[in-house]
């Protein structure tokens, strides 16, 4: 059975997200997956908003975005909540999810290096996941 993979990019970054969302495309291909919605959402805290009414229809998702390091602590405590939102809608649907999200607190010279390990190991994540029948 082909399984239909939802994407959840955040647009903040929109250059960055593209190549990994190329890099998905390409390693979804790879694996026999098909991919279905993608959804474009202004950055990682619209996230797990999308991705809850994406997993109605899809199979499984990934979500793709960036979150720098700033002067204050609002990335990190928003990249903790994004985080958190998101297993929890996994657990929820039942349904796997792959976190391409670098950060929080990634650096400019963090993100170059991440970006096709990232969003090749999400799509990964849910063909590694054990399915319902696997128990």
């Amino acid at each position: 059975m082909t399984r239909t993979v939802a994407v959840v990019c955040g647009a903040f970054h929109r250059t960055e997200i593209e190549r990994m969302l190329a890099y998905v495309t390409e390693e979804a291909s790879n694996l026999g997956l098909m991919l279905g919605e993608i959804m474009w959402v202004p950055g990682s805290m619209e996230v797990p908003l999308a991705l809850s009414r994406l997993l109605v229809t899809h199979d499984a998702a990934v979500c793709l975005g960036i979150i720098e390091k700033g002067e204050t602590q609002h990335g990190l405590a928003m990249g903790q909540a994004v985080i958190k939102s998101i297993i929890e809608l996994q657990l929820a649907h039942n349904k796997p999810v792959g976190l391409g999200i670098i950060g929080p607190g990634a650096e400019p010279h963090h993100i170059e290096p991440r970006l096709e390990p990232h969003a090749r190991a999400a799509i990964r994540a849910v063909v590694d996941h054990p399915s319902e029948s696997s128990h």
